[in-house]
């Protein structure tokens, strides 16, 4: 089971954590920086497991990572998952994160946070693997924005009724509202311009 997903830069800044046990906010970052210190510091042509720091399960845990030009990306896991099953994993995320920024960068993980964070939940939840097939979490994450992208009509109905009645030619501010058998009196309220 994966215990924690983190990513953070080579200055040891967390660009995303995700924690699938429940820790108090002060251990998380607590167990950020303990992993960017036991990360951090090893060579680059050494394999890329190693032991889970103190605070996240010692020998219990494994961290599996990968550093990608700026970026560490840690998957913290317990002895049940494969070294080499994460390291794909590890890939896979990447990539789909390439495809879906077109290029990925450090930027891209501070500014669409929300969309990492779907693109993680389309792979890993509750801290086990869902999907590994980098055409299907696209396609779900695709679902996903073309709905974001419908409901924002809905959601912007309100402010496009009220630049309509802003824009209305109305010679006197009405006194009442009829609908139907409802009857509203309307308050003496400033003009709309």
């Amino acid at each position: 089971m994966i215990k924690a997903i983190l990513i953070f830069n080579n200055h040891g800044k967390p660009r995303l954590s995700k924690f699938y046990e429940h820790y108090n906010e002060d251990t998380e970052q607590q167990i950020i920086r303990e992993t960017f210190h036991l990360v951090s510091k090893r060579d680059e042509n050494v394999c890329n497991f190693l032991e889970g720091g103190l605070l996240i399960g010692g020998s219990d845990y494994k961290l599996i990572y990968r550093h990608y030009a700026t970026l560490y990306f840690v998957f913290c896991v317990d002895s049940s998952e494969s070294e080499l099953g994460i390291l794909d994993l590890i890939q896979v995320f990447v990539e789909t994160l390439d495809k879906c920024f077109e290029n990925v960068c450090e930027l891209d993980l501070i500014f669409h946070v929300d969309k990492v964070h779907h693109i993680l939940a389309e792979m890993v939840m509750g801290g086990m693997v869902l999907e590994t097939n980098m055409n299907e979490i696209i396609m779900q994450v695709d679902a996903q924005n073309k709905m974001e992208k419908s409901e924002a009509g809905i959601a912007g109905a309100p402010a496009r009724a009220v630049s309509a009645v802003k824009n209305m030619n109305l010679p006197e501010m009405p006194k009442n509202i009829n609908i139907g058998d409802i009857s509203i009196k309307v308050p003496n309220l400033p003009s709309f311009k």
